[in-house]
């Protein structure tokens, strides 16, 4: 094999100067295409992280807001079966009364309208001093049950005085009707 010349050298070294420098290049290039897409990729899965963190956070609150409620209201809906909500309804509704101070009366019971979305209606009958039929009046809305008061009739005794005769009408709310309501039409 012959020997190069000086010129053939360095047209060689040129050459594979150029080569190498179209190589590196073409290195280059693919491997910005291959960072790019994994940028990319990774600041697409970074924003549906971002969103379901804002998801779960809302669910959070508001899992968190039913829960304070549920403790306001000392109300579980899990507990809440349609055979045995009136009775242990009216029992809350009988033991708050006793223990606010009122004389209770007749209780009637009697079953509700379905179309508006009631499971019953009671009506109690009571007396006592007006401080305590306040107060009973008050402690309704922690009594365990979704209740709604639809009437309250109040008349004075006479003998003895500061004494109050209550005659109340309380729904039972059916918590299944109101729970499968979609959102209102606003």
């Amino acid at each position: 094999m012959r020997t190069l010349t000086d010129q053939e050298k360095r047209t060689v070294r040129i050459g594979a100067l150029i080569i190498a420098i179209v190589l590196v290049g073409s290195g280059l290039l693919q491997g910005g295409r291959f960072f790019e897409r994994q940028r990319t990729q990774y600041a697409q899965l970074r924003g549906e992280a971002d969103s379901l963190k804002r998801e779960i956070r809302l669910y959070t609150d508001r899992a968190a807001s039913a829960q304070k409620l549920m403790d306001a209201f000392k109300l579980d809906p899990v507990k809440l079966t349609n055979t045995t909500v009136v009775a242990e309804a009216s029992a809350a509704i009988q033991k708050a009364a006793a223990s606010s101070g009122i004389g209770v009366g007749a209780v009637r019971e009697s079953p509700a309208r379905a179309a508006n979305k009631e499971l019953a209606t009671v009506q109690l009958e009571g007396t006592g001093p007006v401080p305590s039929v306040t107060a009973f009046l008050s402690r309704l809305e922690s009594v365990g049950f979704p209740l709604i008061i639809e009437s309250v009739q109040l008349t004075p005794v006479q003998n003895p005085p500061g004494q109050m005769k209550m005659s109340l009408t309380i729904v039972i709310l059916d918590f299944d009707q109101w729970k499968k309501e979609g959102a209102p039409n606003a």
